[in-house]
């Protein structure tokens, strides 16, 4: 065994409760920005230092812009997504009722464009995609997030459950033994933190770039020696939507910045 999958099995499984064993109560739900360092705090804090908004200047000019078959942007459907975007993201991932399942805020993007400017689908993690999900997330920092009231949504919001406390992968892990059983330690020297979503799409200084929800998880599936679910797969949206459900009442920080 590696170095690196015997310190996770001994930080993890051998001290963690059983999978599920408790849900974090809401009075000490914590955001992913209380574990950082002041430095990397101040970067989010100030829109003139934080690497994000480069990816909200550039959705700015998409969102004007002209594409597909229809000629049409954005704006001409939703006008000032200051206005008009303003709490969408804290509502995502929501019920589509054509395609009767839930659907992210990326797919939501994606399927206006299939829809209504009969355009291509944007790639999966590609600036264009990012950077409108960051302009249209953005106009909802500071709301609470709301995802999950919907009763139609209530049957996926219980198969993301399912998949967060479901042990996989060659180190036989959950999502649960990190973020309810073991948050605020440390493994490798970061911070454990509670998992929850309020910050997407947000700049990683790991990554140094922008990137999804989406792009995270399967980080943390290869991370345990699962194999990743491609992008837009509805397991990954069902456990987006339990992810964002668990955290609700919490508000946005989208870009937000983590280590």
């Amino acid at each position: 065994m590696k170095l690196v999958d015997a310190m996770v099995v001994a930080a993890l499984t051998t001290a963690a409760c059983p999978a599920g064993a408790a849900d974090i109560p809401p009075a000490e739900r914590r955001s992913g920005y209380s574990f950082m360092a002041p430095d990397s705090q101040a970067m989010q804090n100030d829109d003139t230092t934080n690497p994000g908004m480069l990816w909200v200047l550039d959705g700015e000019k998409l969102w004007n812009s002209k594409a597909g078959a229809a000629g049409k942007s954005c704006a001409d459907c939703h006008q000032d997504a200051r206005a008009s975007m303003k709490g969408v993201a804290a509502r995502y991932p929501a019920f589509d009722t054509t395609l009767a399942r839930p659907v992210n805020l990326e797919q939501r993007i994606n399927l206006c464009r299939v829809r209504q400017q009969q355009a291509t689908p944007l790639a999966h993690e590609g600036r264009d995609l990012l950077a409108l999900t960051a302009l249209i997330a953005r106009q909802s920092r500071g709301m609470p997030i709301e995802t999950g009231a919907d009763p139609q949504l209530a049957p996926f919001v219980g198969k993301g459950r399912d998949l967060y406390m479901q042990r996989q992968g060659q180190l036989n892990l959950a999502c649960t033994n990190c973020h309810d059983d073991n948050w605020d330690k440390r493994l490798a020297g970061a911070a454990v933190t509670q998992g929850h979503p309020n910050g997407y799409p947000l700049y990683r200084l790991e990554w140094q770039s922008l990137g999804s929800l989406q792009r995270r998880l399967r980080a943390c599936l290869t991370g345990i020696r699962a194999q990743p679910y491609e992008y837009g797969a509805p397991e990954l949206v069902e456990l987006e939507l339990y992810l964002m459900s668990r955290a609700r009442g919490m508000a946005i920080e989208a870009p937000a910045v983590r280590p």
